[in-house]
C-alpha cells in the first residue's frame, strides 16, 4: 500500500534536482513546475465513503461476466492509479487480467514500467481489449492471450507465448478463479467441482511448472487467495477449499524457491466488487448487500489492492516471502 506522504531519499534527491533545473527555465514554466512540486499531500479520504456502498442493484450475468456490464462499474485504477517506475523493465504474466484484481494489477504494473501479458477466457474479450489499450497507453508491451486455463496444454502454451511476446518473464500472477455459489454440497455436480479445481488449483500448478525455467533470482510469483481460506462461507464449499489450498501452495513454494532467489507471496481479498460476484459467485440477495457486513460497510474495489500486487513484485519487498497480504475491509483474515 502506497504512502504518498513518505519521502524517500531518491525522491528527495530527484525533487532537489527538479528545483535546481527550474532556475534555468523561463519564469512562467519554472513557476508552474514549482506549483506542482509544492502542491502538498493528497487530502485524506474517508474509506467508508470512498466507493459505492450497498444496497446494490439486483443484476446477473452469464459466467464469467464482464466488468463493463456491471452497475456500478468497478474501479480498477483506470484513472486513479499513478505509477512511479517501481517495476521498470519487468515482464509480467497475469491470469484473469481482463477484470477484477488481475486488471488492477495489469494497469498498475504498466504504470510502474512493466510489460504485461494477460490471460482471460475468450468471452471476456471486450474487457480484455480495454486493458490492452490501457497498457499500451503507458508505452509498454501488451500481450493478449485468451484461452481456457482448465486445459494443461493451453497453460503451457500460455507461458510460452508470454515469454516470446515479452522477451522474458520475471513476474507471474496466478489470479484467475472460478466461484459459483451453491446452497448445498448436493447441488454441486462433479463437472462443476472439477471445473473449480482445475481453474483454481491445477492451472497455477501447470503455469508455475512451465514458468520456472524462465525465472531468475529476483523473480516473483504471486497467488490470489481469499478470506474464504480462513473464514469459509457455507455456500462456497468448493471455492473456499481451493483458496485454502492456494494459501498453502504459496507458503510451501516459498520455502522451496526461496533459496533460488524467487519469492512467492499471496493476496487474500475480502468482498471485492468484480464480475466474479454477478456471474454466479453470489446469490442475488447477497449481491444486493455485498460488502455491507465489513467494518467499512462496503465492498472493496480492485484498485484498492493494486498497490499490494505492486509491492509484492517490487525489489524493495525483497524480504517478503511466503506472506499472505490481506485486504478485507477489517474482517475475514487472521
Amino acid at each position: 500500500m502506497k504512502d504518498k506522504n513518505v519521502i524517500s531519499r531518491r525522491s528527495a534527491i530527484t525533487g532537489m534536482g527538479a528545483i535546481i533545473a527550474t532556475a534555468a527555465m523561463p519564469s512562467a514554466i519554472a513557476g508552474e513546475l514549482r506549483n506542482d512540486l509544492y502542491a502538498g499531500p493528497d487530502p485524506q479520504e474517508d474509506p467508508t465513503t470512498k466507493y459505492p456502498r450497498p444496497p446494490f442493484k439486483n443484476q446477473r450475468q452469464p459466467w464469467p461476466g464482464l466488468a463493463s456490464k456491471m452497475e456500478p462499474q468497478p474501479d480498477h485504477g483506470e484513472k486513479s492509479y499513478k505509477g512511479s517506475g517501481r517495476l521498470k523493465g519487468r515482464k509480467a504474466l497475469i491470469t484473469g487480467g481482463d477484470s477484477g484484481m488481475g486488471r488492477a494489477a495489469a494497469i498498475a504494473y504498466a504504470r510502474e514500467g512493466a510489460d504485461v501479458a494477460i490471460n482471460y477466457y475468450p468471452t471476456e474479450e471486450e474487457d480484455a481489449r480495454e486493458v490492452i489499450r490501457l497498457i499500451k497507453a503507458e508505452g509498454r508491451k501488451a500481450i493478449a492471450i485468451p484461452g481456457d486455463l482448465r486445459d494443461e496444454a493451453f497453460c503451457t502454451k500460455l507461458v510460452e507465448e508470454a515469454v516470446k511476446g515479452l522477451g522474458g518473464l520475471d513476474i507471474v500472477v496466478n489470479n484467475a478463479a472460478r466461484q459459483q455459489t451453491q446452497k448445498s454440497i448436493l447441488d454441486i455436480t462433479t463437472e462443476d467441482f472439477d471445473a473449480t479445481m482445475k481453474t483454481n488449483i491445477y492451472a497455477p500448478f501447470w503455469i508455475i511448472k512451465a514458468a520456472l525455467p524462465h525465472l531468475k533470482p529476483g523473480a516473483s510469483i504471486i497467488g490470489t487467495s481469499s478470506e474464504q481460506a480462513y473464514d469459509p462461507s457455507g455456500d462456497l464449499y468448493d471455492y473456499a477449499q481451493t483458496k485454502a489450498a492456494t494459501t498453502n501452495y504459496i507458503k510451501s513454494l516459498a520455502k522451496q524457491l526461496g533459496p533460488k532467489g524467487i519469492r512467492v507471496n499471496g493476496v487474500a481479498p475480502g468482498p471485492i466488487w468484480t464480475p466474479l460476484q454477478v456471474s454466479g459467485g453470489a446469490t442475488p440477495e447477497k449481491l444486493q448487500s455485498f460488502g455491507g457486513q465489513t467494518p467499512l460497510g462496503r465492498p472493496g474495489q480492485p484498485v484498492e489492492l493494486a498497490s499490494i500486487y505492486v509491492q509484492l513484485a517490487a525489489n524493495d519487498a525483497s524480504y517478503s516471502n511466503g506472506q499472505i497480504y490481506g485486504a478485507s475491509g477489517g474482517s475475514g483474515n487472521p
